[in-house]
């Protein structure tokens, strides 16, 4: 874009003319941003597939001054809209009119929590960071409020319970309030653990309670301010219940905010549940959200989502066991030792050792749910198998793709299950729900958290539908 200013206009401007044109220029310049924004980027050269699997293509960075934004506006679901499942599975909804549900969790007794949640409002005024990254930060905002976030956070937890087995919510109340912008959750013995964006904190649980008004008692700090770039922090529990496992993602793309606001960020902790004491696990990872213990062979997996901004077919991202002590190249690299060139200075150290992932989900789809089937709960492996959603789904990971902003065509925005033999990826991801983008490129619907109930229904949060829907076999 090239601004022209005619020669035959006055510079003799007094000093209150001066500052009302750099007012105007201020006001206008996110508008001339965004304008921008939305002409400007590239188109995938690749088909899909080739982000997909072991051994994704990885082509040259595409770099640009402008990235790609294609997203799909957020509509929610027209009356009696839902989407769709794979051949011989049905869907209903589990439960509807929610505010942003983003995450669940399946207790014991069969009730169903979901984390009703958004992006915590600013506690520290942001940075002056100049011009260029004030713009950049309007602009983003203006991008995720279009894909259906950046509204206030409901903070709360709900219960829903289906007593009569239907496969509909007929129950609800709130469990939980008051909280900070909470995602994951986990019950260990009698104790609720809940990740907000900031701290871990414990509630006494009672089985069939349908609300906790006890006081939360802190665990753990996370990482948060000033900046919380990737707010979301899920929770897990080792099998032995003594650990839990939380995801933290970075401050930033390629870190460009500098390492010193990624202390802590970018990866995975192990935290004594008793103590409180904790450790990074593992690093490296730009932005891990679901995490599951893979029923064979009990280790630990995570949902990963990459860097954007060099091209539409790069980074893919990803499915990948999370090794103690382990690496996965963010920010210096990707895949293992493919650099990125925008982070510096350089690390080849850090490159040098990175871990490449077991299995690309493809560029840009965003996976933020996984769920293990045969396990109890979908996330842990405890011995108890439930009855798989259809005979193909019976070994593997059901994943959650919310969707692309910086890839064109767009990707995601559907939940796939990715096969599994030996405790290993095996094949082609299948597509298990779609249909959640209209024709006319409209978001009707965003899945995010999945999880199993205790008749082997799949749960799935859709945070643009307000909505919870039930997958299972199709009734004849």
């Amino acid at each position: 874009m090239r601004l022209h200013v005619s020669a035959s206009v006055p510079f003799s401007f007094d000093a209150p003319t001066r500052r009302r044109g750099l007012r105007r220029a201020w006001a206008l310049a996110p508008l001339v941003a965004a304008a921008a924004l939305a002409g400007c980027g590239d188109t995938a050269r690749l088909p899909p597939e080739a982000g997909i699997g072991a051994s994704p293509t990885l082509p040259e960075p595409h770099k640009s001054l402008i990235p790609t934004v294609h997203i799909a506006p957020a509509k929610g679901w027209p009356e009696g809209g839902a989407p769709q499942a794979m051949a011989g599975l049905g869907v209903t909804p589990f439960a509807r009119d929610l505010q942003h549900p983003r995450w669940l969790l399946v207790l014991p007794n069969g009730d169903v929590l979901v984390a009703e949640s958004d992006k915590p409002a600013p506690e520290e005024p942001p940075p002056d960071d100049g011009l260029v990254k004030k713009v950049r930060s309007w602009v983003m905002g203006k991008v995720m409020a279009k894909a259906g976030s950046g509204h206030p956070s409901a903070d709360r937890i709900t219960l829903l319970r289906d007593a009569d087995g239907d496969g509909v919510a007929e129950t609800r109340s709130v469990f939980l309030q008051g909280l900070h912008s909470p995602f994951g959750m986990v019950l260990v013995g009698n104790e609720l653990y809940v990740a907000n964006a900031d701290a871990v904190v414990r509630f006494p649980y009672v089985p069939g309670q349908t609300a906790i008004t006890a006081a939360p008692a802190k665990v753990v700090d996370l990482p948060s301010r000033p900046l919380n770039h990737h707010w979301t922090k899920n929770l897990i529990a080792s099998a032995d219940g003594t650990k839990l496992y939380a995801t933290v993602g970075s401050n930033s793309n390629v870190a460009e905010n500098g390492m010193e606001a990624e202390a802590g960020r970018a990866a995975v902790w192990e935290i004594d549940r008793a103590t409180g004491a904790h450790r990074v696990f593992a690093s490296g990872l730009r932005n891990p959200n679901g995490m599951g213990w893979e029923p064979a062979t009990g280790v630990l997996w995570t949902v990963v989502n990459e860097r954007d901004e060099i091209g539409s077919d790069l980074v893919p991202d990803y499915l990948t066991s999370v090794k103690d002590g382990g690496f996965y190249g963010w920010p210096y690299s990707y895949w293992g030792q493919h650099v990125d060139a925008r982070v510096q200075p350089p690390r080849p150290d850090l490159v040098e050792k990175a871990i490449v992932p077991e299995y690309a989900l493809g560029n840009h789809v965003a996976p933020l749910g996984l769920a293990f089937a045969g396990s109890a709960d979908g996330t842990r492996s405890t011995g108890t198998a439930v009855p798989p959603v259809a005979p193909p789904l019976a070994h593997g990971a059901f994943v959650g793709l919310h969707g692309s902003w910086n890839r064109k065509p767009r990707s995601g925005y559907k939940v796939i299950f990715v096969p599994f033999a030996n405790g290993k990826p095996q094949g082609m991801p299948l597509d298990v729900l779609t249909g959640f983008v209209s024709g006319d490129g409209d978001a009707w619907g965003r899945p995010v958290g999945v999880a199993l109930d205790a008749k082997g229904g799949l749960l799935v949060a859709d945070d643009v539908g307000n909505a919870v829907w039930r997958v299972a076999a199709a009734r004849r």
